[in-house]
């Protein structure tokens, strides 16, 4: 059962192996490198993630196939998005929460790699009404 507790937990650890990705590659990379050694860390730690996976609209009943996609989507409840940017803006923020929304997951972080310390401005965890009504044990 999935719990806040749970969900906690595992946001710890993911962000964790963006920190240790962080810390021996330090910022200024391209994204694509930072997804393939955030993807081996996760790995490494056991976690269950998909990445690179395309979202479906769906509209009014109808699905649509656009090109829609996130960077990983973690054990099926949290969404994963990469940036390697100056700074975050509102839009990334957004774009977020509209894959939390569309998948009907209750958590979502957003980690910034082109940062000091991912720690304490790199990355910014977010919750929907989903996570406010699960049990927290």
């Amino acid at each position: 059962m999935m719990t806040k507790k749970y969900l906690d937990e595992l946001t710890y650890e993911v962000v964790g192996g963006a920190i240790e990705v962080h810390k021996s590659l330090g910022p200024g990379l391209l994204k694509g490198i930072y997804n393939d050694c955030l993807h081996y860390e996760l790995t490494l730690r056991k976690i269950n993630f998909v990445s690179k996976v395309n979202i479906p609209v769906i509209f009014k009943e109808k699905t649509f196939n656009v090109n829609l996609s996130c960077d990983f989507l973690i054990e099926n409840c949290i969404v994963l998005e990469v940036r390697s940017v100056d700074s975050l803006l509102p839009v990334h923020q957004a774009k977020l929460f509209t894959f939390m929304k569309l998948l009907k997951f209750p958590k979502g972080i957003l980690i910034n790699f082109n940062c000091v310390n991912i720690f304490k401005n790199g990355q910014k965890t977010y919750v929907n009404e989903i996570f406010r009504n699960l049990p927290n044990e």
